[in-house]
């Protein structure tokens, strides 16, 4: 078979066939990892510039928008199109990078993207608000934590994915859209040759948009350049805000961000949500805005000078700009939390089946000399004594010395990783969305009782947990697109292994740039990382901390939490018409420029597939991808150029 070969995958075995005839059949009829190269160096260097970029882009998608989106797709497309560009300009000389070392480059781009950073910006933004100086987390502390986590989660997968792969078939759907798209790159399919350039041209859009909305005075000369424009032609910056104000004051003072903020990104991030959780969220935001807000400031007026009274509606920016977000928050998270829990209970076959892999398989006990060469190219479980057990010491360690986290504790908060990531890599297989919300709140919640009162704990071991989990479930995802294409699981292994240190190395230094200090922390709106804040507050202060109307929140926001998942699960038909629990909930988390925006581009995708339905499910994902990754790279290599203007100076 020629390198240049693309792989179709043959009519599957019956769904009754035995394990073994199921392996037997995709080494026999699939698996061509002898057949082309794969584990490349060119591949692994690819996978690691476009997943170091990617990380810090999904770093500051967790701080703008609370969400971090998959890189997969995104780095296939991007990795097709440069390596053709440098062949171009090489004349011809270079050979085209085989299907395998560009699934091989997506395993270390995925694994360096998206394993890395959502733990930064939640579990260590949240531990530097929480500080009482605001002090930042020594860098090698950061470095090992996270390199320990995201490599923990590589190791897990070992274990998990011939049971969920090779053996179940489940489907991990963005797994095989990965797939897809490398199959029409190397065809040279028409139709994905125009979705790539429909995500390059919005990546370059969002990207101009990200320089076109930065503030005027982050960069002297940019600042220049806006005058000029403005002065000889138009006015091109983009404001914080329109209107400048704010829709709507309330008792004199504005209320923060209660307007439209011109960014690609969180239309786009709309777009991708679709229209159920978005106007969810700007519903929850509305009502919030509009009624709440205006009722809670009555009542403290009416209540000022009150002993004892807990002022309900917080002012910011030295009591000038009121900020609804931060009372609140309360009761959205309250509203997320049961609603992830109500879900994974109503989910129990699920849970079940997490654990079907520690079950003794039956059969012949001496392997065909087919199996034994198929053995070979599968992941050993000895790989996961010799390389995950040494991690697990070295993440209790760092637990133990930086943050006094008691030894034991550590090693539970390890051992809940492995369960963790059971259930989130089912979950992902089975319907591609990873509950990772409901993981950390629940490692929260276990620590809370474990070591009662200290948030520092509460926060790294749900950290620790939430990040292992989270990138076992997405390496699972990149695992599934080798299965179909016939890839080596062992060589996409140390794809994966190898991303995990490059996404550090990127986002370390990343974090500090993007974040010198918690002043510039809390200028991002921080929904991810302020629930994290909030569970954490709640479980060592009590509810008693709070004000008698965020206690009334936190309560109704439990019942609605509850009420919606056990109302979808009775009622299936009349889903699409109830509100999405999670769009509640973070209608009340998030600011309401951020909800509205993102409602613009639900609804106009919803309108794009009422005119063109086909165009839209072709190119709607790829544009939207474009202008999150083109934005969200600019904005967090800005932020990172700031820094160090400022360090220079």
């Amino acid at each position: 078979m020629s390198s240049d070969a693309i792989p179709s995958m043959p009519p599957a075995p019956a769904a009754d066939a035995s394990p073994r005839e199921k392996d037997l059949y995709w080494y026999t009829h699939v698996y061509q990892g002898e057949q082309m190269p794969q584990l490349t160096l060119r591949a692994v260097l690819m996978g690691a510039l476009l997943g170091m970029l990617m990380s810090v882009s999904n770093l500051y998608t967790t701080l703008k928008v609370g969400w971090s989106f998959g890189v997969a797709i995104t780095s296939c497309v991007l990795s097709y199109v440069i390596w053709n560009g440098v062949r171009g300009l090489s004349g011809g000389r270079l050979a085209p990078m085989s299907i395998l070392e560009n699934n091989c480059m997506q395993s270390t781009a995925s694994a360096a993207g998206y394993s890395t950073g959502t733990t930064v910006g939640t579990c260590f933004g949240a531990l530097l608000l929480l500080d009482p100086q605001h002090r930042h987390v020594a860098w090698p502390v950061l470095a090992a934590f996270t390199f320990a986590t995201g490599a923990l989660g590589v190791f897990l997968a070992v274990p998990i994915k011939r049971q969920l792969i090779n053996q179940e078939q489940l489907p991990y759907p963005s797994g095989i859209a990965a797939a897809e798209t490398l199959r029409s790159l190397h065809k040279n399919d028409a139709l994905t040759l125009r979705k790539a350039r429909a995500l390059l041209v919005a990546m370059v859009t969002g990207a101009a948009i990200g320089v076109l909305n930065t503030a005027e005075d982050q960069f002297e000369a940019l600042g220049r350049f806006f005058a000029w424009m403005r002065a000889r032609l138009f006015d091109i910056h983009l404001p914080d805000l329109l209107p400048a104000q704010g829709f709507q004051q309330l008792a004199g003072k504005p209320l923060v961000s209660f307007g439209f903020e011109p960014s690609g990104l969180l239309v786009a991030a709309g777009m991708i949500v679709g229209p159920r959780v978005a106007l969810s969220m700007l519903g929850a935001s509305l009502a919030l805005y509009l009624g709440v807000a205006p009722w809670l400031q009555a009542l403290d007026a009416a209540h000022a000078g009150d002993p004892g009274y807990l002022i309900s509606l917080p002012a910011v920016a030295g009591g000038t700009i009121w900020q609804p977000v931060r009372w609140a928050l309360w009761g959205g998270t309250s509203l997320m939390v049961f609603a992830s829990f109500a879900s994974l209970a109503l989910q129990w076959p699920t849970l079940v089946r997490a654990f079907a892999l520690f079950r003794r398989k039956s059969g012949p006990m001496q392997p065909s000399n087919e199996e034994a060469r198929m053995a070979a190219v599968e992941v050993p479980l000895r790989w996961l004594a010799l390389g995950g057990i040494p991690i697990a010491i070295a993440l209790v360690a760092v637990q133990a010395i930086a943050f006094k986290v008691q030894w034991w504790a550590g090693c539970i908060a390890v051992a809940m990783s492995l369960v963790l990531a059971l259930v989130a890599a089912r979950s992902t297989g089975e319907t591609d969305v990873t509950p990772i919300g409901a993981m950390g709140k629940l490692m929260q919640l276990l620590f809370a009782v474990l070591s009662p009162g200290n948030v520092t704990h509460n926060l790294v071991a749900a950290g620790a947990g939430a990040n292992s989990a989270t990138s076992a479930a997405d390496l699972l995802t990149d695992l599934k697109s080798g299965y179909l294409l016939g890839a080596n699981p062992r060589r996409q292994f140390l794809a994966q292994f190898a991303g995990v240190l490059f996404g550090t190395l990127a986002i370390v230094p990343g974090w500090y740039l993007m974040v010198p200090n918690a002043a510039a922390l809390e200028k991002y709106p921080l929904p991810a990382t302020q629930v994290w804040v909030a569970v954490a507050k709640l479980l060592s202060a009590g509810v008693e901390s709070l004000p008698m109307t965020a206690r009334v929140a936190v309560l109704l926001g439990a019942l609605i939490g509850i009420a919606l998942p056990v109302m979808e699960k009775l009622l299936p038909r009349a889903r699409p018409y109830l509100p999405s629990a999670m769009g509640l909930g973070l209608g009340w988390v998030v600011v309401f420029s951020n909800t509205l925006s993102f409602a613009i581009g639900a609804v106009l995708v919803w309108i794009w597939h009422r005119l063109d339905a086909r165009s839209e499910q072709t190119f709607s994902v790829p544009i939207a991808s474009g202008l999150i990754a083109g934005e969200s790279i600019v904005k967090a290599l800005l932020a990172m150029l700031a820094t160090l203007i400022g360090l220079s100076t």
